[in-house]
């Protein structure tokens, strides 16, 4: 029974690929540039036991009514924390909330969410097995650039996301959430298709869902370097 589920597994993975190859919705998105990350390590006065292994609940709480950056009053209308499995063996990591996400409170939503989707369904899993948050959690203005700042007061609570859900892979959309992770300013194009370590977690640097939307001929590396996400997983689908 089990090789029947891997064909079905199979099977339904290139029909989704299929479903998705054919999308070719256009929307803007960043260009492939680079530039110097800034860093900051200190943990912004999270508790110990955040340090360790907190809770996903227990960090929302403490994000609160986030005042710790600039992006506070900058005209977001809410924090978008993130959601997902509190035990996902896949964490995405994108750049930050737009419009949409801003509205509804949630990550990933709008055409690249829907993209995003077809994405996680075509690897085997749904969106409520991964977990999907962003390296910061308010929207910047006008959709620019997290700032050096603002990308340091939100990294000690996307490190403790991490390790609530400690994932088996991190997957980091785009090329702004890739250099934010791993503190570099090498182009998302040297970057992906190779595992990188972030804090001690395999993580694979891919186009951003929004970037694909823009260059649909992007899709096939996309492809490919969810496929070594997959790889490293095995088959078997969460939960399983």
């Amino acid at each position: 029974m089990s090789g029947h589920r891997d064909v079905r597994a199979v099977a339904r993975s290139v029909h989704q690929w299929l479903d998705w190859e054919q999308e070719d919705n256009v929307l803007g998105y960043e260009q492939d540039s680079s530039g110097t990350v800034e860093t900051d390590n200190s943990t912004n006065g999270l508790s110990p036991t955040q340090q360790e292994r907190p809770t996903l609940d227990a960090l929302q709480t403490e994000l609160g009514d986030c005042t710790r950056c600039k992006l506070c009053e900058a005209g977001r209308s809410t924090i978008v924390f993130g959601e997902g499995n509190p035990n996902a063996r896949i964490l995405f990591a994108g750049e930050g909330p737009g419009f949409h996400e801003d509205k509804q409170g949630r990550p990933f939503v709008g055409k690249a969410g829907e993209l995003l989707d077809r994405m996680i369904t075509a690897m085997g899993f749904e969106r409520q097995d991964v977990y999907i948050c962003n390296v910061v959690k308010c929207r910047p203005p006008d959709n620019r650039d997290p700032e050096p700042d603002e990308v340091s007061a939100c990294r000690p609570f996307l490190q403790a996301q991490v390790r609530a859900v400690q994932p088996d892979v991190i997957v980091a959309l785009g090329r702004f959430a890739a250099q934010a992770l791993l503190e570099t300013n090498t182009p998302i194009g040297r970057l992906r298709g190779q595992f990188h370590d972030y804090l001690g977690i395999p993580l694979m640097p891919t186009f951003h869902p929004a970037y694909l939307l823009r260059s649909p001929e992007k899709k096939r590396p996309a492809w490919d370097d969810l496929q070594l996400v997959m790889g490293k997983l095995g088959t078997q689908k969460a939960g399983e």
